[in-house]
C-alpha cells in the first residue's frame, strides 16, 4: 500500500508556495485601482477646472493599469476567474473538470506564456538597453518598466498554470479533493 502522505509531500506545499505568490502579487497590485481613480479623478479637475494637464500624470494611471492587468492575471487563473464556458464546466465531473484543466495548461496557457515570455525578451532587453522613456515631452521615463511587464507577466501565469496543473494532476490520481483547494 502506497502512502500518499509521504509520496505527495512536495507537491501540496509546492502548489502553496504557487498558490501564495499569486495571492500576494494580485492583493499588493490590487490597491493600484484606487490610486487610479484618484490620479484619473485629478487629471481631469485639473483639466476642467484650471485648463492644465499632466502628461506624466496621465501615463502613470497607463502604468498601473497596466501593472494591474498583467500582475493580477495569475491571481486570477489562480481564483479561476478567466472567461469560460461555465455552462457546460458546471455540468462536468469533478475528474472529467480536473482533465480539461490538465489539458488547458499543458495545451494553451503554458505554451501562450511560454511564446509571451520568450517573445518579449528581446523587446524588453533592447528597452532597458537604451533606457526607453515616453515620447512625450513631461511623460514618464521608465517605458523599460513598463515593457518588463510582459516577462514578468508571462512567468507568474505560468507558475500559477504549473500549481494548477498539479492539482488537477493530484485530483486525477485520488490524491487530493478539489475541496482541498488551492486557497492560501
Amino acid at each position: 500500500i502506497m502512502n500518499h502522505s509521504v509520496s505527495t509531500a512536495a507537491p501540496p506545499k509546492l502548489i502553496s508556495l504557487l498558490n501564495f505568490i499569486a495571492e500576494f502579487t494580485g492583493i499588493t497590485t490590487a490597491w493600484l485601482t484606487g490610486i487610479m481613480v484618484v490620479i484619473t479623478t485629478i487629471v481631469v479637475g485639473l483639466r476642467h477646472l484650471f485648463d492644465m494637464g499632466s502628461i506624466g500624470l496621465q501615463e502613470s494611471v497607463t502604468y498601473m493599469h497596466a501593472a494591474v492587468f498583467m500582475l493580477g492575471a495569475a491571481y486570477t487563473l489562480k481564483r479561476d476567474g478567466h472567461v469560460r464556458v461555465d455552462i457546460l464546466h458546471k455540468k462536468m465531473s469533478v475528474k472529467m473538470r480536473a482533465w480539461i484543466e490538465v489539458l488547458g495548461s499543458l495545451l494553451f496557457t503554458l505554451p501562450v506564456m511560454i511564446f509571451i515570455g520568450w517573445g518579449s525578451l528581446g523587446f524588453v532587453q533592447e528597452s532597458w538597453r537604451i533606457q526607453e522613456g515616453s515620447t512625450d515631452s513631461g511623460g514618464i521615463g521608465g517605458v523599460y518598466l513598463l515593457k518588463t511587464l510582459l516577462p514578468v507577466m508571462a512567468v507568474s501565469v505560468s507558475l500559477q498554470a504549473i500549481a494548477e496543473l498539479l492539482r488537477n494532476l493530484l485530483i486525477l490520481m485520488d490524491i487530493a479533493s478539489p475541496a482541498e483547494d488551492s486557497s492560501c
